[in-house]
């Protein structure tokens, strides 16, 4: 089936070539000439170039039903509740657990306070001595850039460095 349109085809192509080589040679060897005089001269209408063989698209059969088994209905996914991560201010996050520290020292003039957001800490507690950078032990996520978290007590803060302002506040994280 091939080599048989492989044929048709080759044999479609010659014959077009030639075809147009005797169509572009026959006006150079006869000038073109009126018929008779006082009319225009007449032109002969060229033949379509031949059109390739289409090929079909295989034809699509359907297919006979394959016997299955009755199936019970699947029971409902139950799906946990997605938290949503935590916001500042929105008190203890979803994976808090508060650790023992270490003792913590106020400095001179300096006595436990409960902060709130929103409230400026003093630039003292600014410093590498109050910053926590073992945020993970709590639970708490690393803070954005240009905050950092606080220890204060008993308390973590979230402080906003340049403003010196308390965003968020977690009550007793230490024991």
């Amino acid at each position: 089936m091939k080599r048989l349109l492989l044929a048709a085809t080759m044999a479609l192509i010659t014959t077009s070539d030639i075809a147009v080589a005797a169509q572009q040679a026959a006006p150079a060897q006869r000038p073109n000439r009126p018929d008779r005089p006082g009319r225009p001269p007449q032109v002969q209408p060229t033949k379509p170039a031949p059109r390739p063989p289409q090929v079909r698209p295989p034809v699509q059969r359907p297919r006979p039903p394959v016997a299955r088994p009755p199936q019970r209905p699947h029971p409902p996914q139950v799906r946990p509740p997605v938290r949503p991560p935590h916001r500042p201010g929105a008190g203890r996050p979803p994976n808090f657990r508060p650790i023992h520290g270490p003792g913590f020292h106020y400095p001179r003039g300096y006595r436990y306070r409960r902060w709130t957001i929103g409230l400026l800490l003093p630039s003292i507690f600014l410093s590498n001595l109050y910053y926590y950078n073992s945020y993970a032990d709590l639970g708490v996520g690393p803070p954005p850039p240009g905050y950092r978290w606080v220890r204060y007590g008993p308390d973590l803060l979230l402080v906003q460095i340049r403003t010196r302002r308390v965003v968020d506040v977690i009550y007793g994280a230490f024991y």
